[in-house]
């Protein structure tokens, strides 16, 4: 645990201030100096590889005491020796057929390629998604989006008792007016643990179920409890179904939207890139930058 919380210190502050608690910290006043870096000290040492007090630079939080600080570098210098000879163990037991120079010239040009993919992305690529566009998606793509489980439309209040004015809460929820249920969802607001009035936001039932007391809402009873109020040792409870969509039926759209959106910008910007290296493929070629020689 105090080894994991002396890594997580390790993230910011400035080489005075590590050097100042370091300098506070006995057991290392007496090492080796980097002559590269006025005032820097050697931590540590395995095989050829040494750390030095400059490498923790930016690892020591403000205000840290000296007795914190000296944590903090002693965890890291532990990590720090079992990092190297772990790598060292590793270079000694590289199989013989194993192409590092390879590897290195892959992974960095992988990494040049993605960065530069993220720019044009960044700069390209168009966020905006019409109504039409999400239409469009999810007739085609609907049968791919069963439910796993039954979701509902519905309106629920969860208020702590003692109940304030709970016969005005009774009378705002049992209204049809419209004036009424803004009233009803001031009330809400201000007095009620949790709720939801929207009548498009849609609710798993196993969700909804914490909500309520063991048993009141149930994928097996969702169909007979349409509308009901119901109260426990600490809190009262009122649900209204506006809406349900059982399990194996098709989300609607209003559903799955988030996850819609996802993937259309996934495929926008699939064809961004493709569109992009086929330009530049062709823009080469035509300029003899690109010689195909096997046929």
């Amino acid at each position: 645990m105090l080894f994991d919380q002396s890594l997580s210190w390790l993230l910011q502050g400035r080489f005075s201030l590590l050097l100042t608690a370091f300098c506070a910290v006995s057991i290392f006043s007496c090492t080796p100096t980097n002559e590269n870096i006025p005032g820097d000290r050697l931590l540590a040492r395995a095989h050829d590889k040494s750390l030095y007090l400059s490498e923790l630079d930016g690892m020591i939080p403000e205000g840290a005491s000296q007795q914190d600080s000296s944590l903090i570098i002693k965890a890291y210098i532990q990590r720090w020796s079992k990092d190297v000879l772990l790598l060292r163990e590793a270079e000694r037991n590289i199989p013989s057929d194993l192409n590092i120079d390879k590897l290195v010239r892959d992974y960095r040009a992988s990494l040049i390629t993605n960065n530069y993919e993220k720019i044009l992305v960044e700069e390209l690529l168009d966020s905006t998604i019409t109504q039409d566009e999400l239409t469009e998606f999810y007739e085609k793509n609907k049968e791919q989006y069963q439910l796993d489980v039954p979701i509902v439309r519905c309106h629920f209040i969860k208020v702590p008792l003692p109940i304030e004015d709970e016969l005005q809460l009774r009378q705002l929820w049992n209204s049809k007016d419209t004036a009424d249920f803004r009233e009803l969802i001031t009330y809400c607001n201000a007095y009620a643990e949790t709720h939801s009035l929207e009548d498009s936001t849609w609710h798993r039932i196993d969700n909804l179920a914490l909500i309520f007391p063991k048993g009141a809402l149930t994928v097996d009873n969702i169909n007979s409890k349409k509308d009901f109020t119901q109260r426990d040792d600490n809190y009262q409870y009122y649900f209204r179904l506006l809406e349900l969509r059982n399990q194996k039926e098709i989300a609607p759209l209003s559903y799955i939207e988030n996850q819609a959106r996802k993937v259309i910008l996934h495929r926008r910007k699939i064809n961004l890139l493709q569109d992009k290296k086929k330009d530049l493929y062709e823009l080469e070629v035509r300029k003899n930058n690109v010689e195909i020689f096997y046929q």
